[in-house]
């Protein structure tokens, strides 16, 4: 009934997948009916009610503290100072990015003007409170003495550049001068002085049934989770999400527990109420407030997307929270999320005393590492599924550069949902420039002996990418038909030690990039020459383009080739309608294992680089359009447009605003990143071997018919 074509794809929702997953998800997935699930309503309690100072998760009866605070009931104060030791030579101790010569917030390890001051909750970040040195030489760089408090930023003085009593509206009057170091880095507040307060970034903004305390969910009473979107048996049922509703419920006799029995469809995710210790934790001490999140707020409280890469960790994670596909029965669960915010980590590491990497000889790797494996210890202390599959159905997303390659033994059974799919058998090391995040030196007791990706159980996801509403409004990826894309092959970015500003390390990019540029560059390099294959209609360069987005759309390949470890290239070329070239031997890109690539996409080895336009000249027509008209059914499969869904609709419920970039998005059509999930997990459910095992899935009804 399903044929595959020539490429041996068979398509389904306007992807071409490998043949053997297009025909189930054709016959099976397109035909799957809502089953009866039974969802659990907790109502066990905590100790002191949490003490007003962190949230109960009322399925364990366990407290999730607020920052700064620790215990059983969250009664214990935490001194979470901001400078290491002081020393006659340090007098505030060694640098860390929360060195501070004021008032430092304990609870937070934050930096603030404190008490004395007009604006006592000012930030005062990083370089802000230190002198500033002007340079040694005419031309050079000043420098910042991190042994000496700059007390001007305390002047009352109008003429000296002061910041804690700078009053704001005689800065922007010009009436007053102010340290340019200075500004608002901590998440919250707004305006050059920081005098707006905002939103600050909450998973899924507590669904409205709480307050956002600077990453961290205060839930109303009756509600509990990550985002306040648990309701336990005190909530209102008027008031329950989509995804528990329409309900008929069963007060269990002597327990504290109700049973709700809701239709669904398969498959259905469990996702771990971890301790906030790997996740609001690390969003509430923020030092930054763009590390690691797909959002901030503006100062009308609107959205302002980021653009950064690492911000796919948490639109998964919100729309996962969001799904019809969530269950808060395990025992009905087909798969088992956990989780851990591993980017948040990364780029907090060693900001803070408390953050410490020297317990991991300042290997960044090291410490995710562990980190991974306490969330593994948490699930298997206080709960009872992971051994019911080895934790084959559990997933884990790791999303830093080389994905799941620090990855402990201990969970490597289970699927990785990563943005690196190195399956080690050519680029066998760690292969990042950067050493604190080197993988390769950690010990096999800790780590195992496994490859980065197995192609058999993990998914590379794609990247986050900023909606911007400019490639939106313009239909980058269907707007420049075969004839109006000029370019033959396009490639913008970091080139290497040959060029000015080039990563100097000869590491990096595996030598790919420096190979590319050697051959083809566009731009001259430090010896200002170009590419010894240098052609018109190819253009290889590490010159920055304002007009980068439309120089993809106008171009008919686009190269896709690793930077430390994954780039964001593949989704820039797929959402401009560029078809990609991917040179990155033995490393899968997002969805390779399951979409048919021959129908989109081209590789080349990276002993071929050489040839790479005798190659694609090669390429004939008809087949360089099929490729365009892929590109173009399958971009939606590279955008987090449910998350980006969600966001909208919290905005117009929350400021009634509805942008743009909104508007766009609610007229988009296609599968996104989390249907496309969705979809492959669901042909797992039913064609991964292990699972004829499991005795428990046998009698289970899935809504399918008896041949799928």
């Amino acid at each position: 009934r399903y044929p595959a074509d020539l490429r041996n794809s068979v398509t389904y929702r306007d992807a071409p997948w490998k043949s053997e997953i297009g025909r189930w998800l054709s016959g099976c997935d397109l035909n799957v009916t809502s089953v009866s699930i039974i969802e659990k309503i907790a109502g066990r309690s905590c100790k002191n009610g949490c003490s007003n100072q962190g949230v109960c998760n009322h399925e364990l009866g366990l407290c999730r503290c607020f920052h700064g605070f620790t215990g059983d009931g969250c009664s214990e104060r935490l001194q979470l100072n901001c400078n290491y030791q002081v020393s006659k030579e340090q007098p505030y101790g060694r640098w860390v990015v929360s060195m501070c010569p004021a008032h430092c917030d304990t609870s937070r390890s934050m930096c603030f003007c404190g008490e004395g001051t007009k604006y006592p909750n000012r930030p005062l970040a990083e370089s802000c409170g230190f002198k500033i040195m002007p340079a040694s030489e005419p031309g050079g760089l000043r420098f910042v003495n991190w042994t000496v408090k700059d007390e001007n930023v305390f002047t009352k003085n109008g003429s000296e550049p002061g910041w804690c009593n700078v009053e704001p509206g005689d800065a922007y009057a010009s009436r007053a001068i102010f340290k340019e170091e200075c500004d608002c880095k901590y998440d919250g507040l707004a305006g050059r002085f920081c005098e707006v307060p905002v939103q600050s970034v909450c998973i899924n903004q507590c669904s409205g049934r709480g307050i956002c305390r600077g990453g961290f969910c205060q839930c109303d009473s009756g509600w509990y989770g990550v985002d306040c979107s648990v309701p336990s048996v005190k909530s209102s049922i008027s008031e329950w999400p989509k995804w528990l509703r329409p309900a008929y419920l069963n007060l269990l006799e002597n327990t504290m527990n109700l049973n709700a029995v809701v239709q669904k469809k398969n498959p259905l995710l469990y996702i771990y109420d971890l301790p906030p210790d790997f996740n609001s934790l690390l969003l509430e001490g923020r030092h930054f407030r763009l590390q690691c999140v797909n959002r901030v707020y503006d100062d009308r409280n609107a959205t302002s997307w980021t653009d950064q890469l690492y911000g796919a960790q948490i639109a998964i994670y919100e729309s996962m929270l969001a799904s019809s596909h969530r269950t808060l029965n395990g025992d009905e669960a087909d798969y088992f999320f956990v989780p851990v915010l591993e980017s948040c980590l990364i780029t907090r590491a060693g900001n803070a005393p408390h953050l410490s990497l020297k317990d991991h000889h300042y290997l960044r790797s090291s410490l995710a590492l562990d980190f991974y494996k306490k969330a593994y210890e948490h699930v298997m202390q206080h709960y009872p599924y992971w051994n019911r599959s080895s934790g084959k159905d559990h997933i884990w997303f790791f999303s830093w550069d080389e994905g799941a390659c620090y990855a402990p033994k201990e969970i490597w059974s289970s699927i990785m949902l990563v943005h690196w799919g190195n399956t080690n058998r050519k680029h066998k090391n760690s292969k990042t420039a950067y050493w604190a995040d080197k993988w390769s030196s950690i010990s096999e007791d800790r780590r195992g002996n496994h490859s980065c990706f197995d192609p058999e159980k993990d998914l590379v996801l794609p990247a986050w990418k900023n909606p911007h509403q400019f490639s939106l409004e313009a239909k980058l990826w269907a707007s420049r038909p075969r004839d109006e894309r000029k370019t033959l092959f396009y490639f913008n970015g970091n080139l290497g030690p040959a060029y000015e500003s080039g990563r100097p390390e000869d590491t990096y990019s595996m030598g790919i990039r420096q190979k590319l540029g050697a051959e083809f560059g566009s731009s001259p390099n430090k010896e200002g020459k170009l590419g010894k294959q240098h052609t018109d209609d190819v253009i290889v360069t590490p010159l920055r383009s304002d007009r980068y987005q439309e120089e993809i759309a106008n171009s008919i390949f686009c190269g896709v080739v690793p930077g430390d470890g994954w780039s964001g290239r593949m989704e820039d070329s797929i959402l401009h309608g560029c078809i990609p070239v991917v040179i990155q031997d033995g490393i899968y890109l997002p969805y390779e294992n399951v979409f048919e690539y021959r129908s989109f996409a081209v590789r080349i080895q990276e002993d071929e680089i050489a040839n790479l336009t005798s190659i694609l000249r090669h390429i004939n027509e008809t087949e360089v359009e099929v490729k365009l008209s892929n590109v173009r059914k399958i971009w939606p499969r590279f955008l987090y447009r449910d998350s980006i869904l969600l966001e909208a609709e919290r905005q117009n419920n929350t400021i009634r605003l509805v942008e743009k970039w909104a508007k766009e998005f609610l007229e988009l059509q296609g599968d996104d990143v989390f249907a496309t999930l969705m979809q492959i997990l669901h042909y797992k459910l039913h064609n991964d071997p292990w699972r004829r095992k499991i005795s428990s899935e046998k009698n289970k009804q899935y809504g399918l018919p008896a041949e799928c």
